[in-house]
């Protein structure tokens, strides 16, 4: 509690509830969780009408990692960094509960539950499935941690709760499922997942941290509680959440913490002691209980009695709850009319319900979270670029797994490459579900935390890999060993930059064509490439930029790289190999100097100019016009960096750090440059920065591969570099950022939707989370930037757009993780390099959804590349050798096929959902059919599937849907089936 005490200073808890309504969601795409009229909770203590009912729900917060690594937490290893171990925690609450019936307890991270359950025997076991069955100890939330709700994707958030839920389901039934969302810790907080737990069927959703002057306006206006209408697009109460934002953070009232890790004094209750304290103890407690009763609605208040790693010798806070509750109530003989109880969220909520009240609406969502004046939690956005990077692809990496797994069915768990079984995948998905934790993608661990996570991404990734080469051998015919190279985006890849002859098999995740630019380091000057039938693909070399210098110290083999591109479907295959001709161009750099002008060549979608900017030398300006809507553009790219904080300011001694972006002036410094050009527009900024403005042949975006690092730092300032787009666009304060990669929210500059903002901060207070895309827009024209990882930015000035990059700071921001983020290892004993894409969207607003939303999927789930020496093997089927793909139909345009997995031995999960969101495309914003014929939508190898699906209130069945029966999906709807029985 003492490490992470600033960590919590602004915490504010919601409820999300379909309370008001019997209804459910016609599709859901989870198939664990269903409405609270499936079982009542008899378990809840009897409340008193008419007094104020304390809630007391004592809990413990276990971070999946942050301050030491997941294992380290779960065996109290390095307590010479954090005393904390999870499994003394558990083993401590059960043995209490049992001493009590009338205690109770609530349990968070699945991640560490079902570690701490594969040590138990069967006696402990049975014996906690009793309490679960009693209601005493109660799961909340339910996935395997705690998610992020900047940094996370959805797609990977989906998984992440899947996996916890159904552990919780097939160990404890209906009993096990958790009826309440529970976010206290992260640090703000996304209307996507508050749309996503209401699809789920969770009854409520508590958090703890919102802005500063959000909470003081909601506490004066008794607003602590409210429904959250957190979808545009779905008919209510379809998103509709009941949210309630907890009083102390996650932390007990003060003076009330009886854990080991507390200095509060005990309950002293033996009168004939000269430190008898039960007087003082109940006048302060019934004070704060009065005190919180004002800034809540009902005669109901809750109380979180626990922390951060919390309850490892739980006897001290149940001795010390049991004497309070009897203490207080007994008061009630003299006339007091408040009532404590052991509670859990779940029976708080059901009070709320009974007390049958209207409840304030909340339709946006709780960015940027400041806990005060000058400290706004927005740098956490981009922290760590190059871990939200690996998460990223990770994520699309699993993705990809499944899918395989089930196309090559059993021969994917024992093939040519190895055998697999339950844990093989299950590897892959642990490690990206704990990804998913607050603390891990979001860049606020410290250093050897994030290692680690990067460590079990990579080993989940290896165990993939087996899946992946079985299935890729069995549907191609041809067993050669088949090579990942991982090292693309730097340009190195051992197998193409020495082999004289190799075949590549792209691999498309997605249930329609693509067409996908393949860059591969090489070693010779001209490539010819042809496909499976021999045919010529158009490609060209281009040397290495020299800004990557400091890749090339790394590896000294670092290639040029050949570029083609081709429209790939599920599978596809292509041999390169030198040749002898000069067919194929090689473009040599051309040095240019002051002003220029020059022209990229014809486009089938784009024409391109490009000049300096007039003023200087530190813009690059494109004059582009869209061939086929005859619109005009003008944008200019530059990249910057804002100096940070070192809290040195008259103003506030708040740093830049991990969490808190804060730089020490509102103007960015403009980094330097010249200009260079070859068929693609390369610029280098300074030796540490360099950016490459490309277009592909048939792209409808432009794409903008930035360079950062090392960052210097010999002049003892942090930095914050940031890319900054200008244009023409009459944007009015406003922009557009994306919730989680899904849904889009309007922000505006220097405003809140729900309170008069004082602003204090003019560039951290407007940056907010871009998962996916931002853009804006004017009544003709938007500009979509389509990211490649989780980042920060805004619209400082009007026609503006700034995402923030790479992030290296001298500074700890006194947020509990305790060291600068300053990432520094043995291969870049320097600092950091990072390197990334953005993707530019240029098309009139009424259709620019109709190419934002398909690129931002094709970045997410991106072809997978997987390389073979030599020719292709003569046994190589023919069909996998042309065009293979597991579909025989591709999906219509507005419906995503989210998952493809393995459920069971005999079943497989199928989750669709459409994409758009509700008037963002004329086209593609309709209801759409599915329709679920088998001969539609079959696994080409798996003939025998059938179709089902999940009844959305009942656990067990699984109603037959007739062959012909088609899903009506209306704007971002989810849907989950069961297959191929």
């Amino acid at each position: 509690m003492i490490g992470k005490i600033h960590k919590q200073m602004s915490h504010d808890s919601w409820l999300f509830s379909k309370m008001a309504t019997p209804e459910y969601t016609p599709f859901v795409f989870l198939l664990l969780l269903f409405q609270s009229s499936v079982w009542g909770v008899p378990s809840c203590h009897a409340t008193k009408p008419g007094m104020l009912n304390v809630h007391l729900v004592p809990h413990t917060h276990d971070d999946v990692g942050w301050l030491k690594t997941v294992d380290q937490y779960f065996y109290g290893d390095r307590n010479d960094i954090q005393h904390a171990g999870v499994q003394y925690i558990l083993d401590s609450v059960v043995d209490q509960l049992l001493k009590n019936p009338d205690r109770r307890f609530i349990y968070v991270e699945t991640a560490f539950f079902y570690r701490w359950w594969k040590q138990q025997t069967d006696d402990m076991q049975n014996t906690v499935k009793q309490l679960v069955n009693e209601g005493r100890l109660e799961f909340v939330n339910g996935g395997w941690c705690m998610s992020d709700e900047a940094t996370t994707h959805y797609s990977a958030v989906i998984d992440q709760m899947t996996m916890g839920l159904r552990f919780l389901n097939d160990t404890f039934g209906h009993c096990g499922r958790p009826r309440v969302a529970w976010h206290i810790d992260p640090f703000g907080h996304a209307r996507e997942h508050a749309s996503m737990f209401a699809q789920m069927g969770y009854d409520g959703f508590f958090f703890g941290r919102l802005d500063y002057q959000d909470r003081n306006r909601r506490m004066v206006a008794r607003e602590q509680e409210m429904l959250w209408r957190a979808s545009e697009s779905l008919t209510p109460p379809m998103a509709d959440l009941f949210t309630g934002i907890l009083p102390n953070g996650y932390n007990p009232p003060e003076g009330f913490c009886w854990d080991q890790s507390c200095d509060d004094p005990p309950i002293r209750d033996d009168p004939d002691l000269e430190d008898y304290n039960v007087d003082d103890v109940v006048t302060r407690f019934l004070h704060i209980a009065h005190g919180q009763a004002l800034v809540y609605k009902t005669n109901h208040i809750i109380m979180t009695m626990g922390s951060d790693f919390q309850y490892e010798n739980a006897n001290l806070w149940y001795k010390n709850l049991d004497k309070l509750i009897r203490y207080v109530n007994q008061m009630q003989s003299n006339g007091s009319e408040v009532n404590v109880l052991y509670s859990t969220p779940s029976c708080y909520l059901q009070e709320l319900h009974r007390a049958n009240l209207t409840w304030p609406l909340k339709g946006d969502d709780f960015f940027p979270y400041a806990d005060s004046a000058h400290d706004f939690w927005t740098g956490y956005f981009t922290s760590r670029p190059a871990l939200k990077r690996y998460e990223r692809i990770s994520n699309s990496y699993l993705q990809t797994c499944k899918q395989l797994e089930v196309l090559g069915g059993p021969i994917s768990r024992k093939g040519p490459f190895g055998a697999g079984d339950s844990e093989t995948l299950s590897k892959c998905l642990k490690a990206m579900a704990v990804a998913q934790h607050h603390d891990a993608v979001s860049g606020t661990e410290k250093q050897h935390v994030a290692n680690d996570y990067a460590r079990k991404l990579a080993n989940g990734w290896a165990h993939c890999q087996v899946l992946v080469s079985n299935t890729l051998s069995s549907l191609s015919g041809s067993s050669a060993p088949r090579v990942y190279c991982e090292h693309l985006n730097i340009s190195v890849c051992p197998l193409t930059e020495t082999s004289k002859k190799f075949s590549v098999n792209v691999y498309n995740p997605l249930a329609r064509p693509v067409s996908w630019p393949v860059r591969l380091p090489v070693n010779g000057t001209a490539y010819s490439i042809s496909d499976a039938k021999g045919k010529a693909v158009d490609s060209q070399v281009v040397l290495t930029s020299t800004g990557l210098y400091y890749l090339l110290s790394l590896y000294p083999s670092l290639s040029p790289p050949l570029h083609f591109s081709l429209p790939f479907p599920l599978s596809l295959s292509i041999s390169l190999y030198p040749s002898l001709s000069l067919s194929i161009s090689l473009y040599l750099s051309i040095s240019l100097y002051h002003s220029f002008l020059f022209s990229l060549p014809f486009h089938n979608y784009f024409s391109l100019s490009f000049s300096l900017h007039p003023s200087s030398l530190l813009s690059l300006c494109a004059s582009i016009v869209t061939l086929r809507d005859f619109l005009s553009y003008l944008f200019c790219v530059c990249l910057s960096r804002y100096n940070a904080s070192d809290g040195n300011n008259s103003e506030s001694i708040q740093m830049s750090g991990a969490y808190i972006f804060r730089p020490n002036t509102s103007t960015p410094f403009i980094i330097s440059k010249t200009n260079s050009v070859v068929q693609e527009v390369r610029q280098w900024f300074s030796p540490w920065v360099s950016q490459v403005v490309r277009l592909y042949t048939d792209s409808r975006a432009l794409e903008l591969e930035w360079t950062v690092g090392p960052v210097p730092i010999g002049d003892d300032l942090g930095k914050e570099v940031i890319s900054r787009l200008d244009s023409s666009i009459n944007s009015s304060g406003v922009f557009y950022t994306d919730s989680n990669g899904r849904e889009v929210l309007q922000r505006r500059k220097d405003y809140r939707p729900t309170w008069n903002l004082r602003q204090s901060e003019p560039i951290a207070g407007n940056y907010y989370p871009i998962n996916s895309r931002a853009y804006i827009k004017d009544d003709k024209d938007q500009l979509t930037v389509v990211t490649d990882r989780s980042q920060g930015g805004g619209s400082i000035q009007d026609g503006s757009l700034e995402i923030m990059l790479h992030r290296r700071l001298l500074y700890d921001d006194v947020r509990g993780v305790g060291e600068p983020l300053n990432e520094t290892s043995d291969i870049y004993p320097e600092g950091l390099v990072v390197r990334g894409r953005h993707l530019l969207s240029l098309s009139p607003p009424a259709t620019a959804a109709d190419t934002h939303r398909p690129l931002a999927q094709e970045v997410v789930l991106q072809p997978l590349i997987t390389f073979t020496d030599g020719e292709l093997h003569p046994s190589t089927r023919l069909e996998v050798r042309e065009r293979f793909s597991g579909l025989q139909a591709v999906l219509p345009p507005a419906v995503h096929l989210l998952t493809v997995s393995q459920w069971d031995q005999d079943t497989v999960l199928l989750r669709l959902e459409h994409q758009y969101q509700a008037s963002e495309s004329k086209e593609h914003s309709q209801p759409v059919t599915v329709n679920l014929q088998v001969s539609d939508i079959p696994w080409r190898y798996a003939p025998s599937c059938s179709v089902s699906g999940r009844d959305s209130q009942s656990p067990t069945s699984v109603p037959e849907l007739a062959n012909d029966q088609s899903l009506w999906l209306s704007n971002y709807e989810l849907t989950a089936l069961i297959g191929c029985k």
